[in-house]
């Protein structure tokens, strides 16, 4: 078997080349930063089809990046995933409250989810927020109903937590919602897609 031996700051540029050439249909160019970046940290095309965005989703991402956004994520995975240097050009920060001692509290007294009590500290920062969902469809759940009884509203969530139990229906009950969203549909996600999607946003704003 011949090898190619590519220089390692090539590399993310070839992989980009090998996916356009293997994509199986043209994607918008509106999507395409995001869609692409997923498949190469996945290298799953399934997200060609996955990933769904709601209307104006991107622009409205990329205007609330710019004017300096908080990422918060349920878990510290995904938010050590996202670029730092591409944060601190757009002026942004990434939080995650996940093992927070007071949230481990919060959630035992409440008898809910640390994820759930995560959501209801974030309701409570008074900033613009991009709510990363990569692992706990409870953080979903929890936004979902925050978002209908206005308490919080998010400027984008990412909903990509992966696994099987009220993981489709949880992504479901936030595309059901007038807030913007990128949702990947059905089982798959993860924390690592999450932050693929807060980087490609980040990049696509200015942040490289």
């Amino acid at each position: 078997m011949k090898l190619e031996y590519v220089l390692p700051n090539e590399i993310e540029a070839r992989s980009f080349e090998i996916i356009a050439q293997e994509l199986p249909h043209e994607i918008s160019e509106e999507i395409r930063p995001i869609v692409m970046r997923v498949i190469h940290t996945t290298a799953d095309f399934d997200y060609l089809d996955q990933l769904c965005f709601s209307k104006d989703a991107v622009r409205i991402a990329l205007d609330t990046i710019r004017q300096g956004a908080v990422f918060l994520t349920d878990t510290n995975m995904a938010r050590a995933g996202i670029n730092q240097s591409a944060l601190q050009k757009m002026n942004c920060e990434a939080l995650c409250y996940m093992a927070d001692a007071g949230i481990a509290k919060t959630a035992q007294q409440n008898a809910t989810t640390r994820a759930a009590a995560a959501v209801d500290r974030a309701a409570q920062l008074g900033k613009p927020v991009i709510y990363a969902v990569g692992n706990a469809p409870t953080a979903l759940l929890r936004l979902h109903h925050h978002i209908l009884q206005k308490t919080f509203i998010p400027a984008l969530v990412i909903g990509v937590p992966v696994g099987f139990v009220n993981v489709v229906q949880s992504k479901e009950c936030i595309m059901e919602t007038d807030v913007p969203y990128i949702i990947a549909k059905g089982r798959k996600g993860g924390s690592n897609v999450a932050a693929a999607i807060c980087n490609a946003l980040l990049y696509m704003a200015g942040g490289r």
